[in-house]
């Protein structure tokens, strides 16, 4: 959209993003940068001579305010982001709820397993094999234990806010 639009010495209108060149008449200007408009009036008689029902009904230029359409798309622009927010927040607590129930059914065999009494064997840092004991096989029936305890029961209530009360 062209900011200037003037009449040059051909008589052609010409829109532009640039000044008009230099000697163009001031009445050749139709409009200027930033969307204002020129209107040159005739020199109107004194104040004095204007009929007063001439002052009242001349035109009053609209006072800048609140863009209707610039308001809605602003609204339907915070509306999408906070449901592009709630849509994330959404597949982040199923994704989060699917590797919990992952962990859980994995958990759960491990200590299946466990409980069998079937002789299980581990592999050492240095590589080597090493048959679970009753000592190791308790710590691990534990371990399994917590996992079910923690991954297997309802979700968490959220985080409060920091700051909050303290109960």
């Amino acid at each position: 959209m062209a900011q200037w639009l003037w009449i040059d010495s051909a008589g052609n209108k010409v829109f532009s993003d640039t000044a008009p060149p230099p000697g163009t008449p001031d009445k050749n200007i139709l409009r200027k940068p930033g969307g204002r408009v020129e209107v040159k009036l005739p020199e109107a008689p004194a104040a004095a001579e204007a009929p007063p029902a001439a002052a009242a009904s001349a035109p009053v230029p609209k006072a800048p305010g609140k863009d209707d359409q610039l308001e809605a798309k602003k609204k339907l622009a915070d509306k999408q982001a906070e449901e592009a927010a709630a849509a994330k927040k959404k597949a982040e607590t199923e994704q989060y709820a699917k590797a919990r129930a992952e962990n859980c059914e994995r958990a759960k065999k491990a200590k299946a397993t466990l409980d069998s009494g079937i002789r299980m064997a581990t592999t050492n840092a240095k590589g080597e094999r090493e048959v679970l004991d009753d000592k190791g096989r308790a710590a691990e029936i534990k371990r399994a234990d917590d996992l079910i305890r923690s991954e297997c029961g309802p979700l968490p209530a959220p985080a409060k806010a920091a700051g909050g009360p303290a109960n």
